[in-house]
């Protein structure tokens, strides 16, 4: 998932635009969980950058990408840059 959200919509008030982006990041993170493992592979990992408005976009880990919306929120951008990239992971055995 590569996407840019906007944070305002004449339409609806700014709390529930950003509840809806959380929704649709949730909704992505849990339909590419479910697909099928590759042989040798024990989970998915995740790569996501996120960047507010015009700004680079900046690592971050999986459960960092929700706070992210909401300081992009507090901080009046116009926009939120979301990238969710699965990657294949294998856990170390010590």
């Amino acid at each position: 998932m590569k996407k840019s959200f906007p944070l305002s919509d004449p339409k609806h008030k700014p709390e529930r635009v950003v509840a809806a982006i959380k929704n649709d990041v949730r909704k992505y993170l849990k339909r590419e969980r479910k697909k099928q493992l590759p042989e040798g592979v024990d989970y998915w990992d995740f790569a996501c950058k996120v960047g507010q408005g015009n700004e680079a976009p900046v690592s971050k880990h999986v459960e960092e990408i929700v706070p992210a919306i909401d300081e992009a929120a507090a901080a009046g951008c116009e926009s939120v840059y979301i990238e969710i990239l699965a990657t294949p992971g294998v856990r170390k055995r010590d």
